[in-house]
């Protein structure tokens, strides 16, 4: 994600999307099997970039663990090397909504990919992620004709798109089945699908592929670089959540909870009020922003540290603000929560 504190200023429609799934959290840290004393119960955080919005799950799983147990709790924060990890650290310890100040809680953090076992086996009591896994651990293909491949119309990448999404899945469950304890909770919200596969956002999306166009008919962009700016972002749905599972368990994890919603669009909401079409372009691009350039940066020929990087990225941004305030249009954000158990012994 952005650095500089920006995903932390740029992820309201994360922190709405998520508020169903804290609900799942509480429930299973109330009822979450604990570690006998002195072992320390471990919260693990998987896909934290800025904290912001890990603070208040945090908080709500503790408070509900607290209600039943006073063991010192291990908070595990787990991103990529490349995350914004000087942001985590003063969110963590300096905002004033954060966790530490429940008293006996030891925050951590740990650089590594989470398709990857991050913690020891048996170790996790509870475990969070959300709006992370819905993010491949690369892209398996260019996509041709668009910055999302669900609106690709290429059938070969969307299909290559897709085999990555079910692999990565796959290893993300594996891992965490080998790091949680057995009965441990673990709740993962993510960006969901429609039947038809696609994965909402839709004018926000066509915004960005209409810019970067826009871009390469400047000259500021090639062609090449555009078909190489596509996002290694993928929606699932209940299907593809459950796949994995089925003759009821995998890697040692069953599904205790599955359900999919739309989040709704609150900046439409507020457009609808207030007729500022320009704040809602702008309130869409940053969030687009946010979450998607440090991949797109990735597509240009020097990558990240081409110099062109910043003034091709603010006049991506301006593009898509640009194109949103000409046309507002709600945008459908499809949510999947997921709550997973790990099997007890002898289960």
């Amino acid at each position: 994600m952005a650095a500089g504190g920006v995903y932390n200023r740029n992820s309201r429609v994360q922190q709405r999307g998520l508020i169903p799934g804290m609900g799942l959290l509480e429930r299973a840290a109330s009822v979450v099997d604990l570690p006998d004393a002195p072992q320390p119960i471990v919260i693990a955080d998987y896909g934290c970039s800025g904290g912001r919005n890990s603070l208040a799950p945090v908080a709500t799983a503790i408070e509900a663990l607290r209600r039943r147990a006073d063991t010192p709790i291990t908070v595990a924060h787990t991103d990529l090397p490349d995350n914004d990890f000087s942001a985590l650290f003063d969110t963590v310890w300096n905002d004033p909504a954060s966790y530490t100040a429940m008293g006996a809680v030891f925050p951590m953090a740990i650089g590594h990919s989470f398709y990857h076992q991050l913690l020891p086996h048996d170790s996790v009591t509870l475990g969070w992620s959300s709006f992370s896994v819905n993010w491949l651990s690369q892209p398996p293909a260019a996509i041709p004709d668009h910055v999302q491949v669900s609106y690709s119309a290429d059938r070969d990448t969307r299909s290559a798109y897709a085999h990555q999404a079910e692999a990565d899945w796959r290893d993300f469950l594996i891992a965490r089945g080998a790091e949680m304890r057995a009965g441990a909770r673990l709740v993962v919200v993510v960006s969901g699908a429609d039947e038809d596969g696609t994965a909402g956002y839709r004018p926000m999306f066509d915004a960005a592929w209409a810019g970067l166009c826009a871009l390469v008919g400047e000259g500021l962009l090639d062609d090449g670089e555009a078909v190489q700016m596509g996002m290694p972002h993928f929606g699932r749905g209940a299907a593809d959540l459950a796949a994995p599972f089925g003759d009821g368990q995998f890697a040692g994890l069953t599904i205790e909870d599955l359900e999919t919603f739309d989040s709704g669009d609150e900046f439409w909401d507020d457009y609808q009020s207030n007729g500022d079409a320009a704040g809602f372009g702008a309130r869409w691009a940053g969030i687009f922003a946010a979450g998607a350039f440090p991949s797109l940066a990735t597509g240009l020929h020097s990558g990240p540290d081409d110099p062109r990087t910043a003034a091709i990225l603010d006049r991506l941004e301006t593009e898509v603000a640009g194109r949103l305030a000409a046309a507002p249009a709600q945008m459908h954000i499809p949510v999947a929560n997921v709550v997973l158990t790990k099997i007890r012994n002898g289960a």
